[in-house]
């Protein structure tokens, strides 16, 4: 399985448009501290050929064109070796790429019953795209099952949807409730290697239903957003807490990174990084903690094969 890092940034990328944020003012300095980063999305593929997107950021355009792998096919006027689209959750940073993808055939999207409703009532976007190339829903099963390509032929990966605590996208705030999925992850295996995938860009909580699941995989692409808690408030860039955007920070007690450090793993990167955390930082001292605890920062660009 070939994995490919389209965008590691949380919404807004980095450096974020408005923001002046001291990580912010380094990528846009260009002295290699901090490297630009374009909003979350990662491509698998088991033959590349046939190419899955785990998630579709407001970036996916530029990260297209980035990726020759994901461009149109030689002698073909239209094409796209783009079988479908995977998604966590229905925040913007994750699904707004659907609408720049509206000019080819009907696309593909996996997503929960509660992300469908969300984007189809909350902010009208499937019945936007029904007006162009239209959209195919597809229910993520909840044990491993064949992931097919768009004509129905075996891709050679296998894929399960994962519960995650979660809660409806802010657009939905006094329309829904929390419900079961609102935020999934995935696991992704290849059928002919054993590779195994968790891509977990938004965790919540490490609950032990979650935790057990966490070691079962060569590669781990998990929620590397804030570093610390109260990052947005002490940072004065914000008023919400990592808890209140639906995020555990990487740091403390509490935090994701004591758990993913114990972890027999031979590949751990955090991924959905947020314009404001300090591991961004290239010679920072959250950057060394996060080596010494054997994971890596996640870039724009990164490879990896399972």
């Amino acid at each position: 399985m070939r994995i490919h890092l389209l965008g590691t940034a949380a919404g807004g990328g980095v450096p974020q448009w408005n923001c002046n944020c001291a990580t912010c003012r380094e990528a846009r300095a260009g002295r290699g501290r901090v490297l630009p980063r374009s909003q979350s999305s990662v491509a698998v593929s088991a033959d590349d050929q046939h190419w899955f997107l785990l998630n579709a950021s407001p970036d996916i355009r530029w990260q297209i064109e980035a990726f020759p792998p994901l461009q149109p096919l030689a002698g073909k006027k239209r094409s796209s070796p783009i079988q479908s689209v995977l998604l966590t959750n229905a925040d913007l940073d994750h699904a707004l790429g659907l609408i720049l993808l509206r000019e080819g055939e009907k696309l593909f999207v996996h997503a929960t019953a509660s992300v469908r409703k969300s984007l189809t009532e909350g902010i009208s976007l499937a019945p936007a795209l029904d007006f162009f190339c239209g959209l195919a829903w597809i229910c993520p099963p909840g044990e491993l099952s064949p992931l097919l390509c768009r004509d129905g032929s075996p891709s050679g990966l296998l894929y399960e949807a994962l519960p995650l605590p979660g809660k409806p996208p802010r657009f939905m705030k006094g329309k829904s409730s929390p419900s079961p999925g609102d935020g999934i992850g995935y696991r992704l295996v290849d059928e002919k290697t054993g590779g195994g995938l968790l891509f977990l860009p938004d965790v919540a909580g490490l609950p032990e239903s979650v935790v057990q699941n966490l070691s079962h995989c060569n590669l781990l692409l998990f929620d590397g957003t804030f570093w610390s808690e109260h990052e947005m408030q002490e940072g004065g860039v914000g008023d919400f807490s990592a808890k209140d955007m639906g995020h555990i920070p990487v740091s403390g007690a509490d935090g994701s990174l004591r758990i993913l450090a114990q972890l027999q793993v031979p590949n751990k990167i955090y991924v959905h990084i947020n314009n404001t955390n300090p591991m961004l930082m290239e010679d920072s001292p959250e950057r060394a903690t996060v080596t010494a605890a054997g994971c890596a920062v996640g870039w724009d660009g990164m490879g990896i094969v399972i």
